[in-house]
């Protein structure tokens, strides 16, 4: 698949996955993470009741950079969420990265937001150039 085809596929993975937990579909929104994160972030959903405790009020994403090769991109969402118990809705800048692996975008990890800590961010590969390093 080429670099602009790769992209062409890009925005609506994003997109697929922001809807798929803003209306708690989790199971979609987990076929979307990388295949090795996926069981880990379906047991929090469940460990954490977010089926009924956790509600995507609104996003957006505000920020899309892409890599020279096409094959990374960090984005950049505003997400509103409330987590029972708590009734205060948070907002928060939310960074994820995505790889095109398998003829595919997949979530890799993501920095801030709801689910905070369950896809952390990997550890920069040495052997990458400059314009794939993720950005931090």
């Amino acid at each position: 698949m080429s670099k602009k085809s790769n992209l062409e596929t890009l925005k609506p993975t994003v997109e697929r996955f922001h809807q798929a937990i803003r209306w708690k579909d989790f199971q979609s929104a987990s076929r979307i993470i990388v295949p090795e994160r996926r069981k880990d972030f379906q047991k929090a959903r469940i460990e954490l009741n977010d089926d009924k405790d956790l509600s995507i009020t609104d996003y957006e994403v505000v920020d899309v950079k892409v890599s020279a090769d096409g094959n990374q991109a960090t984005i950049q969402s505003r997400i509103q969420w409330m987590r029972l118990p708590s009734a205060s809705e948070r907002t928060a800048l939310v960074t994820s990265e995505f790889v095109f692996r398998d003829g595919a975008w997949q979530l890799e990890s993501q920095e801030d937001g709801p689910f905070e800590g369950e896809l952390p961010s990997p550890s920069p590969n040495p052997s990458s150039s400059p314009e794939e390093t993720p950005i931090p």
